[in-house]
């Protein structure tokens, strides 16, 4: 199966999963992440903001402003395949954009350098044990990742897991992934 077949397949596992079921999961993983060292060490933390079916991803960056924390979101800029992360303090500082993403606006927000991220969390649609993901094409993380120093760490639901996947040399792993479940400490 290819990346494309996979990824649309991903999508609609994801999308079976009932409203209650999803609810209680991201609760649990939220829970997961809040009582993780990474989280609990971290004062600038990025990422995404969701939309269905993903993970939701809005009560973390509320969770991070509580606590006082720096919550950076990505912009992608598709002519070169790079993200850009923003300081985000308010929910009004987003626009839809690119994919009908909601990404911060640059008018209204204040770019960070990556070198200040110190927990990435990072999108995908399916993960190894190995800590391989796949992600939704384009390899704006991949990328990003390469010279990365902070923690690259995933939020996942169980049917996210799977086997393997199609593995190519710039693809790179996240050490570690949470899920409902279990939190998954990934080999090199």
């Amino acid at each position: 199966m290819s990346k494309k077949e996979k990824r649309k397949s991903q999508l609609q596992v994801l999308k079976s999963i009932g409203h209650i079921a999803f609810q209680q999961k991201c609760f649990e993983i939220e829970q997961r992440l809040f009582e993780s060292l990474e989280w609990k060490q971290s004062r600038t933390v990025s990422i995404t903001i969701s939309r269905p079916p993903e993970l939701d991803t809005w009560n973390i960056i509320k969770r991070g402003w509580e606590e006082g924390k720096t919550v950076v979101v990505p912009k992608c800029l598709p002519e070169d395949r790079r993200l850009i992360f923003y300081k985000l303090n308010d929910f009004h500082q987003l626009e839809q954009s690119y994919f009908n993403l909601f990404e911060p606006d640059p008018a209204k927000s204040v770019a960070v350098h990556n070198e200040s991220i110190e927990l990435m969390i990072v999108p995908g649609l399916s993960y190894t044990n190995g800590g391989y993901r796949l992600g939704f094409g384009g390899g704006y993380y991949d990328r990003l990742l390469s010279d990365f120093s902070g923690t690259a760490m995933s939020l996942a639901f169980e049917e996210q897991m799977v086997e393997s996947l199609p593995i190519e040399s710039f693809d790179m792993q996240v050490s570690t992934i949470l899920t409902e479940l279990r939190r998954i400490d990934c080999e090199e």
